[in-house]
């Protein structure tokens, strides 16, 4: 008995559907015609003798075995993908596409100075870059969206390996004038009325409130900001007193600003970076490589930095 299974084609277009809920958009992220994706779907019922898809002029329904299928196809497509990366791994390592997640209390503070010199070391690497909170981005990466994602540990990204590439300190960051003159700054003497915090999904935040052991602080804090370019503006404007890393004022995040910072006196006072990818992928003798370059890398960087 022969028996026809589904293409890689008909599971990519079934699964861009599924993500997009839109003939079009899904069409356009698969690079052909919204009629040659649509058909293709059709191919895929036909084949499984089933509907998977419910099709109305305004909306696009998945029924419960279209859903279960998408699903399933994204791990089949992942199981596809790393076929070639094993064969890639084996013959030419950390060469071709890897798509990385950054999250975003790294990216513009450290890939600036970092990725010339991953272009160096790897010329026939192409990193493709996707900025985003560590939830959503390590989401993306066991959906098979991302090979890897930079980001700041502890976090619960779920069943991944992952290689430290350095600590972080985490400072407290004041305004001209109120910063006290000690060298470090007690989480005790944090004023939980005046503090500003990233809003939630920024694990930075976490990690800041969890050195500090004082659940009262977060309950506390008087305003959210998106991003800490916003928490140093409102700081500067005498605002209340924020949360930054080492990282960023490294890199310049208060120039221009009479901003001043303090190290924070924590048992855990800095966060972790690290490099995380899937426990399943045969990459990972890639990614450990890429790790050792990185580590290399952020010590160049800040040692540059500190001498500039």
């Amino acid at each position: 008995m022969i028996v026809h299974l589904p293409t890689l084609k008909q599971l990519q277009y079934l699964v861009a559907l599924r993500t997009h809920g839109h003939f079009g958009k899904a069409a356009e992220a698969c690079f052909v015609t919204q009629s040659t994706l649509s058909a293709g779907i059709r191919e895929l019922e036909t084949l499984l003798g089933t509907v998977l898809v419910e099709r109305t002029r305004r909306v696009v329904r998945f029924t419960p075995l279209g859903t279960r299928i998408a699903d399933k196809a994204v791990r089949v497509l992942r199981e596809g993908e790393e076929l070639a990366d094993l064969a890639r791994a084996e013959s030419q390592p950390l060469t071709g596409d890897l798509r990385m997640g950054v999250i975003p209390t790294i990216a513009p503070f450290l890939l600036p100075a970092m990725l010339p010199r991953v272009r160096r070391l790897f010329p026939k690497l192409k990193l493709f870059l996707r900025e985003d909170t560590s939830q959503s981005a390590c989401d993306a990466l066991h959906r098979g969206q991302l090979d890897c994602v930079l980001l700041a540990m502890p976090f619960a990204c779920g069943d991944v390996d992952y290689a430290e590439l350095f600590d972080d300190r985490l400072l407290i960051a004041y305004p001209a004038g109120e910063a006290p003159t000690c060298a470090a700054v007690e989480a005790s003497a944090i004023d939980e009325d005046r503090l500003l915090l990233l809003e939630d999904g920024h694990c930075l935040k976490d990690h800041a409130l969890a050195a500090c052991n004082r659940p009262e602080l977060r309950a506390g804090a008087t305003m959210m900001g998106t991003s800490l370019h916003t928490l140093v503006q409102m700081v500067d404007n005498g605002l209340g007193v924020t949360f930054i890393p080492q990282m960023a004022v490294d890199a310049g995040l208060l120039e221009g600003t009479r901003v001043e910072a303090r190290p924070l006196e924590a048992e855990h006072g800095a966060r972790r970076i690290a490099l995380a990818w899937r426990r399943s992928s045969p990459r990972e003798e890639e990614f450990r490589l890429l790790c050792d370059a990185l580590r290399t890398i952020a010590g160049q960087v800040r040692r540059d930095q500190a001498a500039s």
